[in-house]
């Protein structure tokens, strides 16, 4: 029997029609704008300035603490400026821009495509190497690799867990890194275990990708301490809690961090992000993504260059259709839409998702019919309907006790409810208010 997660959860159709799109090398853009914020931590401080010539993969950013990380030009060529410029969030962020000029690489960089497996390299000189390489966690969270594999004392991993879920509709990115770049993934999985010092390493899949589940399996056994692990098909399984509910049944307790049961969470994206950071020395200046919608003419998976505007991207996909009534960066559950297609893509940018009118047409809003849909579907065990009321009426210190931190924002609450009520827009809210409070009590 298949395993899953037991609490919530939906089934959202799939819509995976880029799934049996091979991953298309997008040509250099004219430009590029780097934001030097691009993981969840301290931004990086800028160590080049106007006028500068610069390589791809060279350092333009450097980490500014624990929880930072390091950027790197994707391109080579002139530093235009250094300006705020707008990113998918919506707001100004510090940003490197470069105009291209060639594709010259940073001295010592391998950008070959021949496949390394072993390395002399210790478990402290792998972590330096990932820090130095800016690598993140590419499933959506950017939270920097160098400190996931770094538990706080007192507590050590026991388990690697590797998602290849992606269970976000639409989105197929991370599984055509499954299927494309199989041996540098588990090259990549096999450096992450060493860094934890962990002996077991587990890949979830769910079962709407058997090709990749039958090619990572019969390549796995090359790989001692390495194992796939088929999931059941169901929304939002990609959720790290959720992962490790159902690959090892152990329940991350309400506001710990999965290291309190012994499992430490990357992505497939992020493992082979690693696989070049260690073993090339080339750091995170690309990936993959997903462009896709039911209206989009070549909807496809593109290798793209960190900072090229998303227009580029979707004008290599046919354009933007007549009947576009968002633009949507990620999936449509858990992303955002955003207010312009000239950002950047950034290193947490999976997708690029375009929504017809169809599609788009947010309900009229009803009142709340106390049905309880919303409660049995999500996956943290939480009372939407409450969260939102409680945000709307900005009662934080409830919102606080009924643990509005511990929402995933998955949208499953929203998706279900009968009444069109807009719930993960007022627990997104909810969230970012209560959480600081919390940071200006510390």
């Amino acid at each position: 029997m298949l395993k899953t997660f037991k609490i919530g959860g939906v089934h959202p159709a799939e819509n995976k029609i880029t799934a049996d799109k091979a991953v298309e090398k997008l040509p250099l853009p004219k430009t590029v704008t780097i934001p030097i914020a691009q993981h969840i931590g301290a931004p990086a401080k800028v160590i080049v300035k106007r006028g500068d010539m610069v390589k791809a993969g060279q350092l333009i950013a450097q980490s500014a603490g624990f929880v930072s990380t390091n950027i790197h030009s994707s391109v080579s060529g002139k530093v235009k400026k250094i300006d705020s410029v707008f990113d998918s969030s919506g707001y100004k962020k510090e940003s490197v821009v470069i105009d291209v000029d060639g594709d010259e690489w940073a001295e010592g960089i391998d950008t070959s495509t021949d496949l390394i497996k072993n390395t002399g390299l210790d478990a402290k000189a792998i972590n330096k190497k990932i820090l130095e390489g800016g690598i993140v966690g590419l499933g959506g969270a950017t939270f920097p690799t160098h400190v996931k594999l770094s538990p706080p004392p007192g507590m050590k991993a026991e388990v690697l867990l590797i998602n290849g879920v992606e269970c976000e509709p639409y989105l197929t990115a991370d599984h055509r890194l499954m299927l494309e770049h199989g041996e540098e993934l588990l090259v990549g999985i096999n450096l992450l275990k060493k860094a934890l010092g962990v002996d077991r390493a587990v890949i979830g899949i769910e079962n709407n990708k058997p090709d990749a589940i039958e090619h990572l399996t019969v390549l796995s056994e090359n790989y001692s301490g390495i194992e796939v692990c088929p999931l059941k098909v169901k929304y939002p399984q990609g959720g790290e809690k959720q992962l490790i509910k159902a690959v090892t049944g152990r329940e991350v307790p309400s506001g710990a961090l999965p290291i309190a049961v012994g499992a430490v969470v990357n992505n497939v994206g992020t493992a082979l992000a690693v696989y070049e950071a260690v073993m090339k020395n080339k750091p995170l200046v690309e990936r993959i993504v997903t462009v896709t919608g039911k209206s989009l003419s070549k909807p496809s998976n593109f290798k793209v260059r960190i900072g090229t505007p998303v227009k580029e991207l979707i004008e290599a996909a046919g354009g933007l259709p007549e009947d576009t009534a968002k633009v949507i960066s990620g999936g449509p559950m858990m992303g955002k839409a955003v207010a312009s297609i000239d950002i950047p893509v950034a290193k947490g940018t999976s997708g690029v998702l375009i929504i017809n009118e169809e599609e788009g047409h947010r309900k009229q809003v009803l009142n709340c019919i106390r049905c309880g849909r919303c409660v049995s579907v999500c996956p943290m065990g939480l009372e939407p309907f409450l969260l939102m009321t409680l945000a709307e009426k900005k009662i934080w210190d409830k919102a606080e006790h009924e643990n509005v931190m511990d929402c995933i924002e998955c949208g499953s609450c929203s998706f279900t409810c009968p009444a069109n009520r807009p719930l993960l827009d007022y627990i997104r809210y909810g969230k970012q208010t209560v959480g600081g409070i919390i940071r200006s009590r510390k």
